[in-house]
Formats: structure tokens, C-alpha cells, sequence
């Protein structure tokens, strides 16, 4: 089956008529769910749970579709929604974790070295072990901007945050990542 052309000006007037709204859903998540995944991985570090995190996000995208007003692009309002459910997650792991009782940074190197998609003792780990000990507003901001080239403009309508905070805030966050590797190497 050939993949169509992804045109947002066709999609966003697909999901104004019902019965198109389906297929148009359909192509947002095909064009838009590989980078996704990737954003969220490297916010949440394990593979199932950024699977789990993804079907949350399009869920929540399908069920409130009808508020979409198209003020922004498509990607935005997903990348919106992908941040604030990584936010809740991390937050809520952070609370079932008990942190008080245990090293919080050494839990997180065990799920990374643990992984199949990632080897712990490679740059891949190394940095992902940097960006687990990020609080989770720099982790966000440093992964749309180094991973996704993301303008900070582009990031302030997600985050709904300042370009100048979000400046200081990937400033902050690369000079974190520079010492935590530094110090591993």
C-alpha cells in the first residue's frame, strides 16, 4: 500500500466532517507517531512505558479532536499533549519510587543499561543517563531542541513558557550534560 502524501491544510479541513475524521486521524497518526515515540523515549528512557505513554497521547489527541482549532500546527498541539503526559509520568514515578529511600539516578541507570535499545556504556547511554538526572521541564526543552531541532518559538506555544526561560533553560541543561559526562569519562 503507497503512503499519501501528508498535506495539514487537507487533514485539518478532514477532521471538520464526520465522516472523513476518522481517515484524517488515521494520517496524523502515521505521519506524526515515529517521532513521537522518539520524544517521549528519551524523556521516559524505557521502551514499553514510551509505548504505553503514546497510546495515551493519541488517545487523548482522538478524544478531544473536536477542541482542535487549528490555531497552531497539528505537530504542536501533539507535542503539547506528548510533554504534559511525559510530565504526569515522570512525576508519578518519582512518587511510587519513594526517592527518599532509594538513589533515584542509579534506578535509572539500571532501567538504561537493562535495555535492548540501549547500551548503557555507549554515547547513546551515556547521554540518556545525563538527561535522566535533568529535571523533567530541562529534559523536555533540551530533547526538543537537540533532538528535534525544534525552534524555541515553536517549543513556547507547547510548553507555553517564554523563549528567553526556555533559553536559560537548555543553557542550563547542556551545561548539566557536559558535567555529567565529564565526570563519567
Amino acid at each position: 500500500m503507497k503512503k499519501s502524501a501528508y498535506n495539514e491544510e487537507e487533514v485539518l479541513s478532514m477532521l471538520q466532517q464526520e465522516e472523513t475524521q476518522r481517515q484524517a486521524f488515521e494520517k496524523i497518526v502515521n505521519k506524526y507517531s515515529e517521532q513521537l515515540y522518539w520524544q517521549v523515549r528519551r524523556m521516559v528512557n524505557s521502551h514499553d512505558d514510551a509505548n504505553d505513554l503514546m497510546q495515551n497521547v493519541f488517545i487523548k489527541a482522538w478524544l478531544n479532536i473536536d477542541n482542535f482549532r487549528g490555531e497552531s500546527r497539528i505537530s504542536t498541539w501533539l507535542y503539547r499533549i506528548a510533554s504534559n503526559e511525559c510530565i504526569t509520568f515522570i512525576n508519578k514515578k518519582k512518587n511510587e519510587q519513594n526517592i527518599s529511600l532509594s538513589d533515584p539516578d542509579a534506578e535509572i541507570a539500571r532501567e538504561i543499561e537493562g535495555d535492548a535499545y540501549f547500551n548503557g556504556k555507549s554515547a547513546e547511554g551515556l547521554l540518556q543517563r545525563a538527561l535522566s538526572t535533568l529535571p523533567e521541564k530541562q529534559r523536555i526543552v533540551f530533547t526538543l531542541k537537540y533532538f528535534k531541532e525544534m525552534k524555541y518559538e515553536t517549543m513556547s506555544k507547547i510548553l507555553d513558557t517564554s523563549v528567553g526561560a526556555l533559553k536559560a533553560s537548555y543553557h542550563i541543561a547542556v551545561k548539566k550534560i557536559a558535567t555529567f559526562v565529564e565526570e563519567d569519562i
